[in-house]
């Protein structure tokens, strides 16, 4: 019977199965962040070796592959920071920014927000003082994909990136751990196809021909270490850069907010210099100077 008190029944019933449905889709989405927790919690256990003894001097573990057009570094270590704080500055994309320009080949970063949702413009060029006409804009889609008491996901995504590659990624995770300290996992990863993998074949033979990345591959017969170069070193040493920045900006919150980029580029810089072989690319006045007026740059217009 079509009556008016059918209908509302009808609609109430459909209301009820929506909201149902919703319940069940936000209990997979708490189990799913929650198994992702006890999934780092036990990588944190089974690293326990690699973070204790390694060629850092800190407790990292870090690992690159590369495999179907596409390499990885992946990075798992414990910062001295409470979860509460880096938690809330890892989930903001203004610090991100703040982040992100640490890196030696980024020359800007701004904020927006459209209907692909939070989009960090990042500008990436030479390492040196550079107009934002010259450098590459790369639109990271930003996403805090998880955040609960005790895990953080964020990831960032670019469908292009620098010198041909695409499917450009950095993800982060986060757990909480005792004694006010942090374990963290960062992923940087991209694919490339033939005109990404040449331009990086160019790179390698010509300036990047005499840069390696951490992992050991063996001894040389004069018994100096041997370390893994090509695409793999590449990715390594980025993803270490990354990583040093995340910690040099946590590092700086306790810091005035007035003090608190100098101390960043101060921290960042002096983390990269522990690892010359394969990190060193600047002077320390080249690289001040450089980021202070990167920070002084007046923001680009809208995008």
């Amino acid at each position: 019977m079509n009556t008016p008190w059918a209908k509302l029944w009808a609609a109430l019933r459909f209301i009820a199965f929506a909201l149902l449905c919703a319940g069940v889709g936000l209990a997979r989405a708490d189990d799913i962040d929650a198994a992702s927790a006890v999934s780092l919690r036990a990588r944190y256990l089974a690293l326990q070796e690699q973070l204790g003894h390694n060629q850092f001097q800190r407790p990292l573990y870090l690992d690159s592959s590369e495999a179907r057009g596409e390499v990885k570094g992946d990075i798992h270590a414990l910062i001295n920071s409470p979860f509460e704080s880096a938690g809330a500055a890892l989930s903001n994309p203004g610090d991100w920014c703040d982040i992100l320009i640490l890196h030696i080949n980024t020359k800007s970063c701004r904020v927006s927000t459209g209907t692909a949702g939070t989009v960090l413009n990042v500008w990436i060029g030479a390492k040196h003082n550079q107009s934002l006409a010259e450098a590459l804009r790369v639109n990271f889609t930003y996403r805090v994909s998880a955040r609960a008491a005790n895990y953080l996901r964020v990831g960032l995504s670019a469908d292009a990136g620098p010198m041909g590659t695409r499917a450009f990624q950095i993800v982060l995770e986060a757990v909480p751990l005792e004694n006010g300290r942090t374990f963290i996992h960062l992923a940087y990863s991209y694919a490339y196809g033939t005109f990404g993998k040449l331009a990086m074949q160019t790179y390698l033979a010509t300036i990047g021909r005499s840069k390696v990345g951490f992992t050991v591959l063996g001894a040389q017969p004069d018994g100096q270490l041997r370390h893994i170069g090509g695409l793999r070193g590449v990715v390594e040493r980025n993803t270490m850069r990354y990583y040093l920045a995340i910690e040099a900006f946590l590092g700086a919150l306790s810091a005035s907010p007035q003090a608190r980029f100098e101390k960043r580029i101060s921290d960042w810089y002096a983390a990269v210099e522990r690892y010359p072989r394969q990190l060193h690319e600047m002077e320390p006045g080249e690289y001040f100077d450089m980021k202070r007026k990167e920070n002084l740059r007046p923001q680009p217009g809208p995008v």
